[in-house]
Formats: structure tokens, sequence, C-alpha cells
């Protein structure tokens, strides 16, 4: 099997924008080139990698599966191209970074993964706690920079932040469930359904307030800490929920399918972003790392 970068590039952009059109914008190629090197692609490593539909492409579970490992390859070979450039193996050091425990699973990973190869001679030490704690590390200097939710953020005065991605909040639906039949469903359509609820990183407090102001009181079938626990149960009809899109996959890991459908008149958005102590001196090593948070938010 021989596989190409440009296979690999087509196949993650028609990935991200849902139609091979949308890909060929995107990449301003024609729309043919995109069909014939997919198909490629799917013939020389025998999976189906998408369901196509009138309305576009969407991931089977394989092409999910092969989604994650082409971002890396096309990260790690820009990542490749910038050692070159940059002389990188020069920089050294302590990175103290904090995270917060639902970024932690969602956005670490790749951005330390990057940073490390890039600069494999700084040391990175990380610490995951609660929003309002890594606050307080930072604001006393014990940490250089923070990885974590910016939405609920309090203290204004003492910290700055960047915003890397904003996160609309959808319905998780299982396969075949009635309301995929809505392009947007209400909230009141979703009190009717038993919810499955997270309970980390403040997102009871994100999703009280939807409620709230929807003057309805959930109806909670459970709770759990485990966003992987969420998708399971959803995707086998135990409930539906109501999660960042940050964190949708449309399979569980027993291979069970789900679907999201966005909510009616909720714009309030789950923000992700990187946050430090204001006035002070930012290390090197810290610059760096919001150099290449600032990439991977371009990237999103």
């Amino acid at each position: 099997m021989h596989l190409t970068f440009r296979q690999i590039s087509y196949f993650v952009a028609t990935a991200e924008a849902g139609s091979v059109s949308g890909a060929a914008t995107r990449l301003n190629i024609s729309q043919s080139a995109i069909t014939e090197s997919v198909r490629a692609l799917e013939a020389q490593t025998g999976a189906v990698l998408f369901d196509r539909s009138s309305k576009g492409v969407t991931l089977t579970y394989q092409g999910h599966q092969f989604l994650r490992h082409s971002r890396l390859i096309l990260a790690a070979v820009a990542d490749a191209g910038r050692v070159l450039k940059t002389g990188s193996e020069a920089v050294s050091g302590v990175l103290n970074l904090g995270v917060t425990s639902l970024v932690s699973g969602y956005f670490l990973a790749d951005l330390l993964a990057r940073f490390r190869r890039i600069f494999p001679n700084v040391q990175v030490k990380v610490v995951e706690e609660d929003r309002a704690f890594i606050e307080h590390l930072l604001v006393n200097g014990e940490l250089n920079v923070a990885l974590m939710l910016v939405s609920n953020l309090e203290d204004h005065d003492a910290l700055e932040f960047e915003t890397l991605v904003r996160s609309p909040n959808r319905v998780w639906l299982p396969a075949g469930h009635e309301l995929l039949a809505q392009e947007q469903v209400t909230l009141a359509a979703i009190n009717e359904e038993p919810l499955i609820g997270l309970s980390i990183d403040e997102m009871p407090q994100s999703n009280a307030a939807l409620w709230q102001t929807a003057r309805l009181r959930p109806n909670f079938a459970l709770t759990t800490s485990s966003v992987e626990a969420v998708r399971s149960l959803v995707a086998t009809g135990a409930g539906v929920a109501i999660m960042p899109d940050m964190t949708f996959r449309a399979w569980s890991l027993e291979g069970d399918r789900l679907e999201a459908r966005s909510i009616q008149g909720i714009e309030v958005t789950v923000d992700v972003g990187v946050a430090w102590r204001r006035g002070s001196v930012i290390s090197d090593q810290a610059q760096i790392f919001l150099h290449l948070a600032r990439e991977y938010r371009s990237e999103r």
C-alpha cells in the first residue's frame, strides 16, 4: 500500500468540509480531483471512509479512525519543516503548564505532541486541576500558562487570555431517534427525554444556565464524569445529552453510532483558550506554546 501526502490532505479537507465541493473550494482544485483521490485512497486501504448522500459526506467508523492518524501525519510533516527552519533544538528550559480536565482530553495531547516534536529539549510539567485552582496557580506565578475553559474565567483583573475555539452546545441523540428528523431541536423537546449529564469542568453550571433561561427543569437520568460514558450511553439509547461540539465523535468506543443536532435559540458557547498572569514577563517557553496554540486555532 502506497499512500501519498496529497491523498491524505484531500481526505482531511473532505472530512472537515463535509462535502467534496467544500473541500474543492477550500483547496482551490476541481471536485473530480478530490473524488478520484478519495476513491483511490479507499481502494488502497480497503476501507469505506465516507458515507455519501445528496447532502454531502460523513465519516464511517473506519473513516473516523483514519482521520485521527491523517491529522497526525499532516502535523508531523509541518513540524518537521519548522524544526529545520528554526533550529529549535537549541531551546531548552521548563514550561509549567496548567490544564482543566475536559480540555486535557480534547486539546492537550495534540498541542503537547507538537510542542515536544519541535522543542524536544524543553521539559513540560503539566498540572491538571479545576478552573478555580488553575486560576490561583497562574496568579501566584506557579504556572507559566494554562490551556483551559475560558468561558467561565473569573479573575479578569489578574489574568489575560486568548480564545482558541468557541464550541456551541448541541444535543447528542442515538441513531434512529425521532428528533433527528429536525434540523434544530428545542429545549422543550429535549426536556421530554431522559438526560445524561457530564459533571466535569463546570459543565453542570453551563447546562444549568441553558435550562434556567428556558424556565425548564431537566430530566436527568444520570450524571457521569466521563465523556466516553456519555457517548456510549447516548449511542445505546439510555438518554440524550447536551454537550459542547468540540467533544462530539460519531461513534462510541463500542462502535455504536450517534448524531448531534443544533439547539434552537441557544447561542451560548463553551470556549477553550490559553490564559496567563496579566502584566507578567512571559517566558520564552510559554511564548513558544502560545505561538503553537495560535497556529492550532487557525487550523481548527
